[in-house]
């Protein structure tokens, strides 16, 4: 998924409201090889395929100069991350990434069980 949040919502200016618990978080943490070959547009691609998943919710990406990237999706329930993992084309383009685009990743699921958020006024 490419660096920002929810692609709805073009370029994060705040992050994603609190969605009513539970629901479902998958950390991406990553490391990206040097050069896009083609790594932009399928993370617009994938962003625009997840948006079709019952129960997804959002996501929020963010890469540092060093390289470090990290995307947070959450999804209404384990149900909706499962069907994810099963789109043909999402599994497709895990493959290439794993052959062309990541150095390392890590991947976490888990159950949000309370969720809080603070704004300014």
């Amino acid at each position: 998924m490419s660096d920002h949040a929810d692609a709805t919502d073009g370029p994060a200016v705040r992050p994603l409201p609190a969605f009513e618990p539970p629901y479902y978080v998958v950390v991406f943490s990553s490391v990206r090889t040097p050069g896009d070959r083609g790594y932009g547009e399928a993370a617009d691609r994938m962003d625009e395929l997840v948006k079709e998943v019952p129960g997804y919710l959002g996501h929020e990406s963010a890469r540092n100069p060093g390289g470090l990237g990290i995307t947070v999706s959450y999804f209404r329930d384990s149900a909706a991350i499962e069907q994810w993992r099963s789109v043909g084309e999402h599994r497709a383009v895990q493959k290439q990434g794993r052959a062309e685009w990541y150095e390392r990743y890590t991947v976490h699921v888990a159950k949000v069980e309370r969720s809080q958020e603070f704004e300014r006024e």
